[in-house]
């Protein structure tokens, strides 16, 4: 189960049950079940507060995954930073709401096991997120 939170921002994530199935779609597709999965949407010093305290790291990042998988089962919070979001989407002139589905499939690719800490790994990443972003435009947005 996907469930939605806000903290420190007044965004409004619409879509939700769109979003539910095709995050179950990406997890099934990597041979994985979605269990319970919490998107908490935040401001940059959140997602900061967020960064420093648990993971010793004093900056910002659009996302951070904390992974409670078991076996097969997609477990964890995803902390997504709307601000950082945003300014991505500026940065590489792409729509807010494509950024956003590139930062959450992000995070569940994550919990599935694909790292982004090499390059060869960012690579594999970047054709993953690309990959399921087209599989959610033709499934959902024709």
């Amino acid at each position: 189960m996907v469930s939605y939170y806000t903290q420190d921002t007044n965004f409004n994530f619409k879509g939700r049950l769109l979003n539910n199935r095709w995050l179950k779609m990406v997890a099934e597709s990597e041979l994985k079940r979605l269990g319970d999965i919490s998107i908490i949407f935040c401001s940059d010093n959140y997602i900061l507060d967020v960064n420093m305290k648990y993971l010793q790291h004093d900056y910002f990042t659009d996302i951070i995954t904390f992974d409670y998988c078991e076996g097969d089962r997609l477990s964890g919070d995803l902390f997504i930073s709307v601000d950082s979001v945003r300014e991505n989407a500026t940065f590489y002139g792409t729509e807010f709401d494509n950024e956003l589905n590139r930062v959450i499939v992000h995070g569940l690719l994550h919990l599935i096991g694909y790292d982004d800490h090499t390059e060869e790994d960012q690579k594999t990443m970047r054709a993953k997120e690309n990959y399921y972003l087209q599989l959610r435009k033709d499934a959902f947005e024709k």
